[in-house]
């Protein structure tokens, strides 16, 4: 009898002592891992975003240009709301691409590949410096869509089309790259 009291004593007090151990080391820093992991992964998601509205805004660009000065069919009103959509859509690519810039440590840190952090990095950098450069506006959207498209589809792509265009992809991006350079030396 003794004996199974002392062993149920002993059951009971290590309990205790591993659930205050428990609650007082392990959650906390499970607690704040699951915070910092739910932070990269929010990034990630806006990174995934701004790439995307980067994207779609050059497009409607692109496909929307701004009326000949001598065209009649539209009226002085139409070309006023359509000067308005035009920079509102640039405002878009601007703000997508200040923000890549601004927070590229917290999204780009997070890939656990060094070449996968270069290449986000790259990709931030390459995008503000194209929105702020003076090239015509046509010049600036193709460059950044060329810049996006082969990152978008290395970092948020299907798992078979990354592979399957890893190398095309980095090609792609190191060509857009070295037309930027080129461009910029000959200005």
């Amino acid at each position: 009898m003794h004996s199974t009291v002392w062993t149920i004593l002993v059951a009971a007090v290590t309990a205790v002592v591993v659930s205050i151990a428990n609650g007082l080391i392990v959650t906390p820093r499970m607690e704040a891992r699951k915070k910092r992991l739910g932070e990269v992964h929010s990034a990630r998601d806006s990174f995934s975003t701004h790439m995307t509205t980067i994207v779609s805004a050059c497009v409607r660009l692109l496909s929307v240009p701004p009326p000949a000065d001598d065209d009649l069919a539209w009226t002085p009103i139409m070309r006023e709301r359509l000067s308005g959509e035009r920079a509102r859509w640039l405002q878009q690519i601007d703000d997508s691409t200040r923000w890549m810039i601004d927070n590229v440590a917290t999204y780009a840190g997070s890939w656990p590949l060094r070449r996968l952090v270069e290449f986000a990095t790259a990709y931030a950098a390459n995008a503000r410096m194209v929105m702020l450069s003076e090239r015509e506006e046509t010049a600036k959207l193709r460059h950044l869509m060329d810049l996006t498209r082969p990152v978008q589809r290395q970092f948020f792509g299907w798992p078979w089309s990354r592979a399957r265009h890893h190398f095309a992809d980095r090609r792609a991006f190191a060509a857009t790259l070295a037309r930027l350079e080129r461009e910029a030396t000959a200005s």
